[in-house]
């Protein structure tokens, strides 16, 4: 298959994330909106372009008081820096369906490499004659390393708030005409 540009089919896709809490259980939350741009050959992704913003005021942990904190000065700080950007510098196959995609991501004002294992779930035409792709990602960023460093000593000695938060991805995406 050629080249093709595929956007997110929003209704189904997901991106969450999961941090260890007073470091005995793990929160949940997602970002609710995101957009990419693709172009790529899904079955061979080793010579796609990748580029993925997350609208970082959308975070939603189910909890409206820790939300409304992750979005000020302590963590995200998203009226100074509103979005996180991803763009893929390099893609290796692992094997089969399953690619290591590396690239830099800007969080905070800082832009590191990091590296998500991602999988091609598959490719299908849905009933009206569109042209579908799935892939699932998944990696860890640690918060630290992006000038997030908000935290509080515990009694124990331990921490509030992990520094890995892990990545999980889930994008069906539609190919453009």
């Amino acid at each position: 298959m050629a080249k093709s540009t595929w956007v997110i089919d929003a209704p189904h896709s997901s991106l969450d994330f999961s941090i260890r809490h007073l470091m005995v259980s793990n929160v949940k939350g997602a970002f609710h909106n995101f957009s990419a741009k693709v172009v790529a050959d899904p079955e061979d992704l080793t010579t796609a372009e990748i580029e993925f913003v997350i609208d970082l005021e959308s975070v939603d942990t189910r909890n409206k008081d820790r939300d409304e904190h992750l979005r000020n000065a302590d963590f995200f700080d998203v009226e100074q820096y509103p979005q996180m950007l991803f763009r893929a510098t390099s893609i290796t196959r692992v094997k089969g369906n399953e690619y290591d995609v590396t690239g830099d991501v800007t969080l905070h004002g800082i832009t590191r490499s990091e590296t998500f294992s991602v999988t091609f779930e598959g490719m299908e035409k849905d009933p009206w004659g569109n042209v579908k792709s799935g892939f699932s990602g998944k990696g860890v960023l640690n918060r630290s390393d992006y000038g997030l460093t908000y935290n509080a000593i515990l009694e124990t000695g331990g921490i509030m708030v992990g520094d890995q938060v892990k990545i999980f991805i889930e994008i069906e995406a539609a190919q453009q005409a």
